[in-house]
């Protein structure tokens, strides 16, 4: 595939992996209750990056916090990783395949489990594992959607949103969704004439549902799910569309048209009935207002639109009433309701950004790869340390930084790195 992608397209979503935005009101912690030692999926247990952690550190050392542990061997690509059942579950290429590898704790290797073909226009895998239960679900960059047993990594079973559903991407960098898996379905975003989102039963692969009155390609966004009006639904970002789509069914409720440029990949942010969504290559912010109308559909009306938070794919998180991400070159705060910024500043730069305990996680995707803990005020740009990510790649470190159980995890291809964030 020819061009490139400043930065690149993120591949991360993590790139779903790729990346993604968030939502929740802090200092208050989450609404639902999940374990402060697992972050089960991409973003968190609610899909929003924002950590129910406390109790970690207000101002780091002049080196930054101390580093618990390394670990060698996940592979090239990425993913960012889940927490979950006293393991943590990455993904990464080998040379003959893609892999899902579980680790203790401690960062040893548990067990590895092939995927698929690895490669790709930027090698390696995007996505992140998403844990339920007894039960990993993982997404390679060719659209190899496994089911593993969370213990042993023993496959379940398989299917591959190409060969099986005929997706069809918006470009060709690869599948980078993480799955969502809500109750007994996981549901992803093959895309395609055949319908845009799917619905599968977690337990076997079979078919749920799929979105017949949907059919927009997918982009490198990752699902979000929510209750608007009263409704379960999923809200999902394509190069064309901001959709809600019902959970029961995969009927799309409402959608509105919105043009994305080249790749489309941060997380929605649902907030109450408003969706906040952004893009790079200049597309920018939007948000909606979602109400229930007649005959079970909803209205939608766009709020504003500018390009002051324009995010390529290091995600965004609501914390209170102000949304915290980068844009092409610095940390924006904006006002989540109005769309007016309270301040920017360089920060580490262009990169992803996490929540917890009253700050922000700022990891910039450049070479030294710096990390910034920043205070999450409207207040003003007020920094709390910074350090330089060790044994850095030759790649851009676009993997999402997580912070859970007291600790900061980075991945940098090949390399995970567990520091100690906790305060003594």
């Amino acid at each position: 595939m020819k061009g490139s992608l400043s930065g690149g397209v993120c591949v991360v979503a993590l790139l779903g992996t790729l990346v993604g935005i968030a939502v929740a009101a802090a200092p208050q912690r989450p609404r639902d209750s999940a374990s402060g030692t697992d972050w089960p999926q991409w973003r968190g247990p609610r899909r929003d990056n924002l950590s129910s952690d406390t109790g970690l550190l207000k101002q780091w050392p002049k080196d930054g916090p101390p580093l618990a542990w390394k670990a060698k061997g996940v592979g090239a690509g990425y993913s960012s990783v889940a927490v979950a059942g006293g393991r943590i579950y990455t993904m990464g290429d080998g040379e003959d395949s893609s892999y899902v590898h579980a680790l203790d704790l401690d960062g040893k290797m548990i067990w590895s489990t092939k995927v698929g073909r690895p490669g790709g226009n930027y090698e390696g895998t995007r996505s992140t594992p998403t844990v339920a239960g007894d039960r990993v679900y993982a997404l390679g960059q060719w659209g190899d959607l496994v089911c593993l047993d969370a213990a042993s990594g023993k496959e379940q079973w398989r299917k591959n949103l190409e060969k099986d559903f005929g997706g069809r991407m918006m470009s060709g960098w690869g599948y980078a969704e993480s799955v969502l898996v809500d109750g007994d379905k996981v549901v992803c975003t093959p895309g395609g004439d055949k319908g845009t989102i799917l619905a599968l039963n977690k337990d076997t692969g079979a078919v749920v549902w799929r979105t017949k009155d949907f059919k927009d390609a997918a982009a490198y966004s990752s699902l979000v799910p929510a209750e608007i009006g009263g409704v379960r639904q999923y809200v999902q970002l394509t190069d064309a569309s901001v959709v809600g789509v019902a959970a029961d069914g995969g009927k799309v409720l409402w959608r509105a048209a919105r043009r994305g440029e080249t790749a489309v990949i941060p997380t929605p942010i649902v907030h109450d009935n408003f969706v906040w969504v952004t893009s790079g290559y200049g597309a920018g912010c939007n948000l909606f207002r979602v109400t229930p109308a007649s005959g079970g559909k909803f209205a939608v009306q766009q709020v504003y639109a500018n390009k002051d938070l324009t995010n390529h794919h290091g995600g965004v998180v609501l914390v209170g009433e102000h949304l915290y991400g980068t844009d092409e070159r610095q940390l924006v705060c904006m006002e989540f309701m109005t769309g007016k910024v309270a301040w920017k500043n360089r920060s580490v730069g262009k990169g992803s950004v996490t929540y917890a305990d009253g700050n922000l996680y700022v990891r910039s995707e450049g070479n030294e790869g710096r990390v910034a803990l920043v205070e999450a005020t409207p207040q003003g740009y007020h920094e709390k340390g910074q350090f330089e990510q060790p044994e850095r790649s030759d790649k851009n470190s676009w993997a999402h930084p997580v912070v859970v159980g007291g600790r900061l995890y980075l991945r940098d291809q090949d390399v995970l790195l567990c520091y100690d964030v906790r305060a003594k």
